[in-house]
Formats: structure tokens, C-alpha cells, sequence
């Protein structure tokens, strides 16, 4: 029978210690691009340089132009737990540098052949050079005010390490993904960042953060985002989210930012997406730049070793802030997709409430299902329905084109969603009852949905076999054709045509709003465009229908005089 040798406790060697120290926040180059340039940022810089070849497993080098050091502190900073972020325990709570020289220096240094270069204000410039932690020269150095650190080789000492990093291109590609990231954060400052002598990144300082964006993935990305700002108590959500009509189910940007520090949190972008509820497709992802700012002791940024993570003291009212933030950037009618230009408000003098003088005009109050919102006959904005499909109007800074298929879908959604936590929706009794035939699928889909049938006015039974019988429909405008409506909503309900809604009244509100509105093609009269447009401005998410597509664009005046070389 073996024996096992009992294992002695032993303390471990500096080197293996630095290494093993090394693996929390080194995992690859980007890793120390990171960890490089956010110390270079709270250096306070104008401008951050980084230059790479071989992915960053030759060379990284990252300089800055901010406060650099003096002898003393370049040498404290090559040491373990040596830092200028904190000095007591309490100072862990609200930190909000990322975590200013020192710290992942000594780590970076165990695995490379390392050469720190620094000046400070007034003082001489410093070259310490360290091979695999140990200090291998260190003299004067001629240099302007701010720092430069260069790694040669990295893992060069750990083969184990360095044989599990990607291909060059993989490892390029994650270096200039987390200098993005960080440039988020900084707008203000310059970066620029070379690959084996290439330039792949040149951002110039910006005045705002939508500049910066613009820099970074191009204009065309960056005037499709709507800024978001809320608060709500102690938090605050700025940044970006993108138009539902941009959205796509792949090659979405998403980014989230506590207290200026680039976190990694699913849950919020999460939340932020339920923000699109009922106007993108299902499986479609917004892009989202989203900066939470609250109380340091409202959030712990010290759970993870390199700071990707965040705890929050009160996760869920978090995330429900998240999501008002999102919805509330969709909500203007200047979140609608502009043709060129910046969008534009459409005037609230379309409507006024019933009881006024203006109640009795004539126009019928429920063409679309209106009871509480009349058009104000002193607004005379001509209409103009063109193609059948599209109603124009003159709005106070350009032109507004309505879908007019997509507004009344918008228009039914909301109202369908209302009736089905609410009384129900008004029905109208058929003369002759409706015989209609189903497949088995089918009228599983019917017995299944039968209680929301009945709320949106349908009141069905059974007949015979595969036949049933409908005594009364919806009525939400003059062309609608009850049975065609129902068999279509049926069939979509059976085949799982509009599943992946998360919510099954949601899904439910979304196929009848789909099948129930008016149609493209068909022509309408002035009174019914005009109150179309009326239930339109009233809805919560005017600019969006359920899919994902736009109910109105628009022309800003601007645009048209630019056009015909008018500005």
C-alpha cells in the first residue's frame, strides 16, 4: 500500500507569489493595456498613446502626458500593495479613481521584461527598468512631464501562461476593444493606438460624449442613438440607446459605466432592453451606452480583481431605474427617425380633451376607438395621404410622414393592452353570426387565448367538429373585417408567428394590433387621417410600432433647405 507524503506549509517565494498575483488582473495584453491606460487616465493627461506589435506579445507600450512621477514614488510603485488610491480601509468605500499608478505595475512586471520611464513637475526623469519582478538598472532620464511604460515579452518567464494566448489578430482586436471602452469614459482626452506600425484608433478630444462615439464606430452609428437621462432618488442614468428601428439581432454595442468604471453587467442591460418592450422584434438587440452614477456607498466596485464587476446595495430598484430611463428616451416623437438632421417636436395643439366646445364637431369620437382625445379644430394643418400608405403634415420644424398601418398599430397596442387589465374593450353584436372553420391547432390556440378573445370583443362557442360560432367582434375602424381579423390572429397564435414576447398579454395585444389596424393601401378620408394622427400623439411610444419599424420619419425644415441650397 503507497504512503502519501504529508505536504509542509510553506511560505512561497517573492517571484512565485508576483506571478501567481499576476494571473488576477494579467490575463492577456488588452489585460495590460487596461490596467496601463487607466492608470495613465488618473494621471490626468491630455492625450494617451498606445503602440502594439504582435497582438501585444512583443511589445506594448503606453505613454500619457499627465502628472508623472519623482524617483521615490516610481520605486514604491514597482512594489506589492503599494498604491496611491487609498490609505485606510474606509477609503475602499465610493473610490473614484481608477486607481492611480502602483497596483497592477508589479504584477504586469513579474511576467515581462518591463521599463518604467516618468517625470514629474520640476523633477528629473526616471528609466527603471525590471526583468521577470526583479529590478534590473535604474538612472536619470531625459523625457517631457508625464509617464511611459513599456512590456517586452510578454509571459516570457510563465511559457504556460504565454502559450494559451490567442493569434495576433484575436489579441489586437481585445487591446483596441478595451482602449474603446476606457475612451468612453474620457472623452475629453486623446488616444490613438498603433498596431506593428498601423493605425487603428485616433480619437481627437471632444466636446461631447456623442462626438466621441461618432469617433470611434462612425457617424452613421452614432445618429442613430437617443441620449438618455433620468433620475430617480440617488441614481442617475445618462448616455445613449439606440432607435428601435436600428436595432438588429446581432452586432449591438453594449456598454455599461458605474461611477466612470466600465462594468460588465448583464442584468442591467437586461433591464434596459425590457425598456424596448412593444417596439422592437423580438431577438433584436439595441445598442446601449448607458453611465449609472450614485452614492459610493450605494455600490461596492471592489468585488473583482480588475474592477469589471459591481455589487449594488439595491439591485432590483437598479434596474427598474434603468429600464424608466430607457423608456423615457423612447418616448418623444423626436426619438422618430429623422430623413438627414437632428429630429424635431411635433406641436401638442392636435388635440384637446372631450368636454370642450369642440366635443360636438361632428367627427366621430370613436373612429379609431377614441373616447377621451378629439382633434382641436383650430389646428388646420392640411393632411396629404400618398401611395394610400403614408399621411404628411406640416409640423413646426419640418415635415412629419406617418405609416399609417404602423400608427394605428401603435394607436391598438396601447389600447388593447388597457382593455386587457381593465373592463375589456366595447363589442359590437353581429346581425348574422359568424360560422368559421379552424384546424385542430387552431382551436387550441382559440380555447387557450378565450378569456382575452372576449376582452378585445370577441365572444366565441363551439359549434360542431372543427366550427365555431362568433356573436360579437371589435370594431376599431370602418374597414375592419371581423372574421378575416380573427383567422389571422388565430393562425399567428397557433404557428408561434409572434412568440418570443416576453409577456403573454403583450404578445397576445401585439399579434391583434398587427392584424386589426388599417392596412397600407387603403385610402382614407380626411376626418379619419386627422383623428388617426390625434391617437398617434397620444400614445405613450408614438414614433414606434410593435416590430421594430418606425410609425413616423421626419423631414426637418433644415434638411429641405439644404437640399435645395437654401443654407
Amino acid at each position: 500500500m503507497s504512503v502519501v507524503a504529508r505536504a509542509r506549509v510553506q511560505l512561497l517565494a517573492g517571484n512565485v507569489a508576483d506571478q501567481i498575483a499576476a494571473g488576477e488582473v494579467v490575463e492577456r495584453p488588452a489585460s495590460v493595456v487596461k490596467e496601463l491606460v487607466e492608470n495613465a487616465l488618473d494621471a490626468g493627461p491630455q492625450t494617451v498613446r498606445v503602440e502594439l506589435e504582435d497582438g501585444g506579445k512583443t511589445l506594448i507600450r503606453v505613454s500619457d502626458d499627465g502628472a508623472g512621477m519623482d524617483r521615490e514614488d516610481a520605486r514604491l510603485a514597482l512594489q506589492r500593495h503599494a498604491t496611491s488610491k487609498i490609505r485606510t480601509a474606509a477609503d475602499l468605500i465610493g473610490v473614484a479613481t481608477f486607481g492611480f499608478r502602483g497596483e497592477a505595475l508589479p504584477a504586469i512586471a513579474s511576467v515581462s521584461r518591463f521599463e518604467l520611464e516618468t517625470c514629474g513637475d520640476g523633477d528629473a526623469a526616471t528609466r527603471i527598468r525590471v526583468t521577470g519582478g526583479r529590478v534590473e538598472s535604474e538612472a536619470e532620464s531625459v523625457r517631457q512631464r508625464g509617464t511611459t511604460v513599456t512590456v517586452r515579452g510578454l509571459f516570457y518567464n510563465t511559457p504556460a501562461r504565454r502559450k494559451f494566448l490567442r493569434a495576433t489578430a484575436t489579441e489586437t482586436r481585445a487591446a483596441v476593444e478595451a482602449l474603446t471602452v476606457l475612451a468612453l469614459t474620457r472623452p475629453d482626452v486623446a488616444f490613438a493606438l498603433t498596431s506593428d506600425g498601423r493605425g487603428l484608433l485616433d480619437c481627437p478630444p471632444a466636446a461631447r460624449l456623442i462626438d466621441r462615439v461618432g469617433a470611434l464606430w462612425g457617424a452613421e452609428l452614432a445618429e442613430t442613438l437617443l441620449a438618455v437621462s433620468h433620475r430617480a432618488g440617488p441614481l442617475e442614468v445618462t448616455g445613449f440607446a439606440q432607435r428601435p428601428a436600428q436595432a438588429r439581432p446581432a452586432g449591438r454595442k453594449g456598454y455599461v459605466f458605474v461611477r466612470g468604471r466600465p462594468i460588465r453587467d448583464p442584468f442591467i442591460l437586461r433591464a434596459a432592453e425590457a425598456g424596448y418592450r412593444s417596439t422592437i422584434a423580438p431577438g433584436d438587440r439595441p445598442s446601449l451606452l448607458l453611465f449609472l452614477e450614485l452614492p459610493g456607498d450605494a455600490v461596492d466596485v471592489n468585488v473583482h480583481p480588475t474592477k469589471l464587476e459591481a455589487r449594488f446595495r439595491d439591485k432590483f430598484f437598479v434596474e427598474k431605474v434603468v429600464e424608466e430611463a430607457v423608456r423615457e428616451a423612447l418616448a418623444p416623437l423626436d426619438s422618430a427617425a429623422p430623413l438627414g438632421g437632428a429630429g424635431f417636436q411635433v406641436s401638442g395643439a392636435w388635440f384637446q380633451t372631450e368636454g370642450s366646445a369642440h366635443a360636438a364637431s361632428g367627427i366621430p369620437l370613436d373612429l379609431f376607438g377614441a373616447r377621451s382625445l378629439t382633434p382641436d379644430t383650430r389646428h388646420q394643418t392640411p393632411l396629404l395621404q400618398v401611395f394610400e400608405t403614408y399621411i404628411l403634415f406640416q409640423a413646426d420644424q419640418g415635415v412629419a410622414i406617418v405609416d399609417q398601418h404602423s400608427a394605428h398599430e401603435r394607436v391598438l397596442y396601447e389600447d388593447v393592452m388597457r382593455q386587457l387589465s381593465g373592463d375589456g374593450a366595447p363589442a359590437q353584436r353581429l346581425l348574422l353570426p359568424l360560422t368559421l372553420d379552424f384546424a385542430p391547432a387552431e382551436l387550441d390556440a382559440i380555447e387557450a387565448h378565450r378569456e382575452l378573445l372576449a376582452r378585445i370583443g370577441y365572444e366565441i362557442e363551439p359549434f360542431s367538429g372543427r366550427s365555431i360560432v362568433v356573436h360579437t367582434a371589435p370594431n376599431p375602424h370602418p374597414r375592419f373585417e371581423a372574421a378575416r381579423c380573427l383567422q389571422e390572429l388565430v393562425a399567428d397564435l397557433a404557428g408561434g408567428r409572434f412568440g418570443g414576447w416576453q409577456n403573454r398579454l403583450e404578445r397576445f395585444a401585439a399579434t391583434y394590433a398587427c392584424r386589426a389596424a388599417i392596412k397600407a393601401g387603403q385610402t382614407l378620408e380626411a376626418d379619419e387621417m386627422r383623428q388617426l394622427i390625434v391617437r398617434l400623439l397620444s400614445a405613450t411610444l408614438p414614433a414606434h410600432d410593435v416590430h421594430g419599424r418606425p410609425s413616423m420619419v421626419q423631414l426637418p425644415k433644415e434638411e429641405l433647405e439644404r437640399r435645395f441650397g437654401r443654407t
